[in-house]
């Protein structure tokens, strides 16, 4: 048995591409908790219109219950932590959050406490167990997570919350974070705080090192468009950083499945920013607008909300192709695919696009 084998769930020296030494923060280390790489094939995906190939990479198979793009995140997170000599970690999200799962799972197999902050929606119950435990709720309990409940973001409008009712739900969640970071800290414990999908400067680096994967699998050469569903914006990040870095041989697109493409904008300029990347050769600021194509018309009724024909459609994808969707982020990115193909065939670089399935 190769010796690589017993690399899994270890802290692994880590050495970025020579092409990202432009990047100020570089990792030194990582844990090894991804099956890479992940296949590439082609999708024969039903709606794609005449002219175009679909395939796509499928990082769903990053492994097991740890699977999708989240894991990619938390090998360089979780590295940090450990690095730190952090004994616990903290994050947030919605109730069934893939994000939470795997980071309380990942979190312990590591031998770090997970605590969890997960939204609610509805009034708040005296009691966790009211909570319930099923699907990835079951396994933040198995895991031995600390649940703590907060508020979810509420809106009277069908089309989801304004972005200043989200933006002020956010910063009150940042807040709780840190007030319940400085409790655990009180009572000496040294906790690791990653945020909400594990989206910052170093959670980015999962999808720097997934584009020199797929480097490495030709993928450059094979593909005119990369299409991907954000939503918390940090795999699109890593992906547009690496992209410019590498010449933007190919053009990237993003699918937002909550929030709007302004705020993702900004979210990815600001990681410009603290990446410490150089202007461009006219001086201007290197803008997110000049790497990436940001769609946010699929959405449909919101984050996690879906209509009869949104699910109807899944089925009929999963049925057709045997490529397992989730309502929330895939099943809309593929949606934003292929309505962008039909209505929008010229923001498409070529016929040749690579959907990066997250999980």
């Amino acid at each position: 048995m190769s010796s690589s084998a017993f690399l899994y769930g270890t802290l692994q020296r880590y050495s970025p591409p020579t092409w990202a030494d432009p990047i100020r923060f570089k990792p030194t280390s990582y844990v090894k908790l991804a099956l890479r790489p992940t296949p590439i094939h082609q999708w024969h995906l039903p709606g794609v219109p005449s002219g175009y190939q679909v395939w796509v990479k499928r990082d769903d198979m990053t492994g097991s219950v740890l699977g999708g793009n989240k894991i990619r995140k938390l090998e360089f997170l979780l590295a940090d932590a450990l690095e730190r000599g952090c004994d616990s970690v903290i994050t947030s999200g919605s109730l069934q959050s893939n994000h939470c799962r795997a980071t309380a799972l990942a979190a312990r197999q590591l031998g770090l406490q997970p605590h969890l902050l997960l939204r609610w929606k509805g009034d708040m119950p005296k009691d966790l167990g009211a909570v319930g435990s099923e699907g990835n709720l079951l396994l933040d309990r198995a895991a031995g997570a600390r649940i703590i409940l907060t508020p979810h973001v509420r809106s009277e409008r069908d089309t989801g919350p304004t972005q200043h009712e989200y933006a002020t739900v956010t910063k009150t969640l940042h807040q709780m974070v840190t007030e319940y970071a400085e409790k655990l800290r009180s009572r000496g414990s040294n906790p690791y705080i990653i945020p909400v999908g594990g989206s910052n400067h170093i959670g980015s680096w999962g999808y720097i090192e997934a584009f020199r994967e797929l480097m490495e699998e030709g993928a450059l050469d094979s593909f005119d468009d990369i299409v991907v569903a954000t939503g918390s914006g940090g795999t699109v990040c890593g992906l547009a950083i690496a992209n410019y870095l590498t010449g933007l041989k190919v053009k990237l697109h993003a699918v937002c499945v909550c929030d709007t493409a302004d705020y993702f904008y900004g979210f990815v300029d600001r990681e410009l920013e603290q990446s410490g990347l150089k202007p461009t050769r006219d001086g201007a600021p290197l803008s997110s607008r000049d790497l990436i194509a940001i769609v946010d018309s699929y959405k449909g009724l919101g984050y996690g909300e879906n209509t009869e024909e949104e699910l109807v459609n899944l089925i009929d994808i999963v049925n057709k192709t045997a490529v397992p969707l989730d309502p929330v982020y895939t099943l809309k990115g593929v949606r934003g695919l292929l309505g962008e193909l039909k209505n929008n065939p010229s923001s498409f670089s070529g016929s040749r696009i690579l959907y990066i399935h997250t999980g």
